[in-house]
């Protein structure tokens, strides 16, 4: 992951030399971040809506060749190339933002390394923030809860058209398993991960709304 994480850390460095100021810097270091992949983000929602609406069409496949499960794979392959639709174009964007998220990870794991160069420098540096008097240290309570409160929020916002048991246990499951993780990360990463879900959960608000009224146009 170096080859990520040395110029995310040099972009986190840049910003820290701009406002001093190490909580706010990680914030607007995430904001520039999630807004280099909102192109990513854009094509994975595309891909996934028109997925969503060749559903009816499946079905009537799976009805229809409910006993032939070859015949049914060719057909839903020509529906998928006649809609011009790639059945992996939800995934793809996705596993392209993976290597990006490790490298941020990696970045204000160990700041030391990829943002200051050296742990004395690091030291020297102002990393209090709000009511945490060191961002290197994990915060015990409130960020992860927030961490956990944020991850649930865009878990429902992100799946609101999926209501399956799988889902809904995952939506309840995943904010616990990050608050617990929170508690032991540094607050700084935490502090990362909280400003990330906000930033998600607007675009995706957003990008509902926008959807909703395109629909609506149509109609």
């Amino acid at each position: 992951m170096n080859i990520l994480a040395q110029p995310l850390g040099i972009l986190l460095r840049l910003i820290y030399g701009i406002g001093g100021n190490y909580g706010l810097s990680i914030i607007l270091f995430t904001v520039l971040v999630k807004l280099f992949m909102v192109p990513l983000t854009l094509k994975q929602t595309k891909s996934m809506n028109d997925i969503q609406a060749m559903q009816p069409k499946l079905k009537e496949l799976q009805e229809k060749y409910k006993n032939d499960q070859e015949k049914l794979n060719v057909k839903t392959l020509e529906l998928y190339k006649e809609q011009n639709v790639s059945p992996y174009g939800g995934c793809l964007p996705l596993l392209i933002q993976f290597p990006i998220i490790i490298g941020l990870f990696t970045v204000l794991r160990s700041p030391e390394v990829y943002v200051f160069a050296s742990e004395e420098i690091y030291r020297s540096m102002s990393t209090n923030f709000l009511w945490l008097s060191n961002l290197t240290d994990p915060d015990p309570l409130i960020l992860p809860l927030l961490a956990g409160f944020t991850t649930y929020l865009t878990s429902i916002t992100a799946s609101s058209n999926s209501t399956g048991q799988s889902q809904r246990a995952l939506n309840y499951l995943l904010p616990i398993m990050i608050f617990w993780w929170g508690r032991s990360f540094s607050a700084g990463l935490t502090l990362y991960w909280v400003s990330s879900n906000v930033f998600q959960i607007i675009q995706q608000l957003i990008l509902s709304r926008y959807s909703l009224k395109a629909q609506a146009d149509v109609c």
